[in-house]
């Protein structure tokens, strides 16, 4: 339970550096509290599709990873990033992503700030 926790801060920390770093990547709300609420609901979004798509595509897409020596897990995580801007809007949740180069950016920013929060954060391991 702590290490779900815990990935959920980060990515709501990642996410939220990726919306302060690009303009085209938006999460509205009427207050601080609501901006949130809402960050946090699209960092467990994003988390569940990570969880639930990510390994299909993945697999899906194996020959292109080992044809470009994995440089093609950047366009995975851009395409996770738009499926969970995508699920937001149907969920009528105030973050939107705004284009595929966008995404990309915003992916490989949130895998760096992630990464760098996952260190940093304590987990169950011990």
């Amino acid at each position: 339970m702590k290490n779900f926790l815990v990935k959920t801060i980060a990515n709501a920390g990642a996410l939220g550096v990726a919306i302060w770093l690009i303009q085209d990547i938006t999460l509205t709300g009427d207050s601080t509290g609501e901006k949130a609420l809402t960050l946090v609901v699209v960092a467990l979004l994003f988390g569940l599709v990570n969880f639930l798509v990510k390994p299909v595509a993945k697999l899906l897409t194996l020959p292109l990873f080992v044809l470009t020596l994995g440089l093609f897990t950047l366009v995975i995580n851009a395409l996770m990033l738009l499926l969970t801007s995508w699920l937001a809007d149907k969920l009528d949740l105030g973050f939107h992503v705004d284009g595929f180069w966008t995404a990309v950016l915003g992916g490989l920013i949130i895998s760096i700030v992630s990464w760098a929060l996952n260190m940093v954060l304590p987990d169950d391991k011990g």
